[in-house]
């Protein structure tokens, strides 16, 4: 693996980026507090008038025109953060924070399968951005100071403030954090969870204490090899899995954007598909953000982690509903329905392997994102944000085999490789993009 870079703010820009950063992440963080709880009411608006869906089509056409008409670059999402953080020469729109803002709400209220870490990544940039330009801040201080939004938005949509920081610094160049960066991304992280904790926003939690020792976990004198075998297997499928939903949404996208030209009536088809597989599947579990459910008997992130009960299939479902819903242009992200589908794989396997489901359900509620996002490290901090540093071995397993499974493209076309990966990871060629175009200095 290549070496860090050592990019990206000269110690020139000094107490002028650090004021920078932390008034992006106050902002950020007061962002992210309104966004949770106006997704929160939007959420409960449609579990209370289920017919809202068959307006998904319409509501989808409605936004993708706003964007086609005052969007500009903001059309490029997470992607354009990526774009600037390579090369900062041309900002990141101010609009991007309301437009994204907006059309995830949107997506939410009628039924789209979306997340909402493309919403707080977006809108951390784009306010990192706008204060860059108040502040008349050079290009290597953008840079850092858009890494720095994007992870206080990070942090502070999922109360996993050193995940945040970690994923702000590695997606960008896979195998090549940006580490100069970091205590930046860390501040920024911290000061965005804090804020927004303390416009009274909060959390879901997934507990999974105790049931380290269920299943000889913890076997006499040490850690049980066998379960560590099945954490290592599951791993590789959480990778695969990851590889499979990034290939399908690239390829669907392309699909539609051949097949429908024009970017308006694009969610229309993939609205109309959404309402199909609700029909298909005869459940509403798998729409929206599938965090939780006011059915008791309902799949969700919640439920995964409350009981027994294995889903065998619920994974897929997700997964499809989720494709669809992203690749036909709907906005807010793939994140969330990532931890579902992880969940629920992991779930599955708990009921083939043996093994505990909670504890399954957490390793892959990281892990499938680890391979998807190409972002290991960051994962494997989030996991034990989330769950307890008791569960550093298993984790770190599991995002690591899933990593090292998911192929060379992940969610991101925007993010770059940083170093050659072995021949399992695909042909080459198959990267989002090279690394030889990065401008960072080594």
């Amino acid at each position: 693996m290549s070496a860090p870079s050592t990019d990206p703010a000269p110690a020139s820009a000094g107490w002028r980026l650090v004021l920078a950063a932390v008034l992006a992440a106050v902002l950020t963080g007061s962002a992210c507090a309104f966004f949770l709880a106006a997704l929160e009411a939007v959420t409960r608006v449609r579990f209370a008038h289920p017919w809202l869906l068959f307006l998904l089509p319409l509501a989808g056409c409605a936004v993708a025109r706003v964007y086609h008409r005052h969007g500009g670059d903001s059309e490029a999402g997470s992607n354009l953060i990526l774009d600037r953080i390579h090369d900062p020469g041309g900002g990141v729109p101010r609009r991007m924070a309301p437009l994204v803002l907006f059309g995830t709400l949107v997506t939410h209220l009628f039924g789209g399968s979306a997340g909402r870490e493309g919403t707080a990544v977006q809108m951390g940039g784009s306010i990192a951005g706008g204060v860059a330009r108040h502040l008349r801040l050079d290009a290597a201080a953008l840079q850092a100071l858009l890494m720095a939004g994007m992870a206080a938005g990070f942090g502070a949509v999922f109360g996993t403030p050193l995940a945040g920081a970690v994923f702000a610094v590695e997606v960008a160049v896979v195998g090549r954090p940006k580490l100069r960066a970091l205590p930046l991304c860390l501040l920024a992280a911290f000061i965005g969870d804090r804020t927004c904790l303390a416009w009274g926003a909060g959390h879901a939690h997934y507990p999974i204490d105790g049931i380290a020792t269920v299943g000889g976990w913890l076997a006499a004198g040490g850690l049980d090899p066998v379960l560590l075998g099945k954490v290592a297997m599951a791993g590789v499928a959480f990778g695969g899995i990851g590889l499979l939903f990034a290939e399908s949404c690239h390829r669907l996208a392309a699909g539609l954007k051949r097949a429908v030209p024009n970017p308006v009536l694009r969610p229309a088809f993939g609205g109309a598909a959404v309402i199909g597989l609700f029909f298909l599947c005869g459940e509403a579990d798998y729409l929206g953000l599938g965090v939780w459910s006011p059915d008791p008997e309902a799949v969700s992130l919640e439920s995964l982690f409350a009981s027994d009960r294995v889903h065998p299939w619920s994974w897929a479902w997700k997964f499809a509903f989720t494709v669809v819903t992203v690749a036909a242009g709907f906005k807010g992200g793939e994140v969330t329905p990532l931890f579902f589908i992880g969940a629920a794989l992991g779930n599955a396997l708990a009921g083939v392997m043996g093994a505990p489901p909670e504890l399954f359900a957490g390793l892959g509620f990281v892990a499938v994102f680890a391979g998807a996002a190409n972002t290991p490290l960051a994962c494997w901090l989030m996991g034990m944000e989330l769950f307890g540093a008791g569960y550093a071995l298993p984790l770190g397993i599991a995002c690591a085999a899933s990593f090292l499974c998911s192929g060379r493209r992940g969610i991101y076309r925007s993010q770059r490789m940083g170093f050659s990966r072995p021949a399992w990871f695909g042909p080459r060629g198959s990267e989002n993009r090279p690394a030889a175009g990065d401008r960072d200095p080594k």
